[in-house]
């Protein structure tokens, strides 16, 4: 996982409510257990028509979404199906983060578990960014993990709420598993000064 700091960046608005993981990454490409190449599959359904073809008008597929991190995009985003390969697609096609009013709970762990920032916002906030989007694609937005907000070009700054321990992980770009092997040498001394009681639970 690459760790996420602080990141200035595009954005891309999808103003749709409840789009599924499905939609994200349909199930034909469920298949493959390798993250490399899934931000091809991101939104296909929508990207592309029934020859395979790029739809001009698809907003992933505009001159103006080239190079964008941010996905701003409409309530209960990650609703469905539980596939880490839905966070898995957005990173591959070079989001960092996703800001909506509301994730569904599944999505956001799997995002948060690996490397992509849900940033939960109010309503009217959204739509602000909705429109500052639209009216101008080269909006830059700022992303202060450590700080825990969001900072429009006019300066406002939006604060959001992230655990602490998914937090800590994103900043430092491990997993949790990864975290784990940073205390291997606390589990070894813990288990080397209660070796007795280690002995007995085995």
């Amino acid at each position: 996982m690459e760790p996420i700091k602080s990141f200035s960046a595009t954005a891309i608005a999808l103003p749709v409510e409840n789009v599924d993981t499905d939609q994200i990454i349909p199930a034909r490409y469920l298949k493959v257990t390798d993250k490399a190449g899934l931000g091809d599959g991101l939104f296909a359904d929508w990207r592309r028509d029934d020859n395979g073809n790029l739809k001009p008008d698809f907003v992933l597929n505009r001159p103006e979404a080239a190079g964008a991190q941010i996905l701003v995009a409409g309530n209960n985003f990650g609703c469905g199906s539980s596939r880490e390969h839905a966070p898995w697609a957005l990173l591959g096609y070079g989001f960092k983060a996703v800001i909506s009013t509301y994730f569904a709970d599944i999505f956001r762990n799997n995002a948060l578990k690996n490397g992509l920032l849900p940033i939960t916002v109010d309503t009217e906030t959204y739509y602000q960014l909705v429109s500052m989007i639209e009216e101008d694609p080269a909006t830059q937005i700022t992303v202060d993990l450590a700080q825990q907000t969001v900072t429009l070009p006019e300066g406002q700054q939006l604060h959001f709420p992230i655990d602490g321990f998914a937090k800590y992980c994103l900043l430092n770009g491990v997993d949790q598993l990864g975290f784990l092997h940073q205390q291997a040498d606390l589990i070894a001394q813990y288990e080397a000064t209660h070796a007795q009681r280690v002995k007995t639970i085995a």
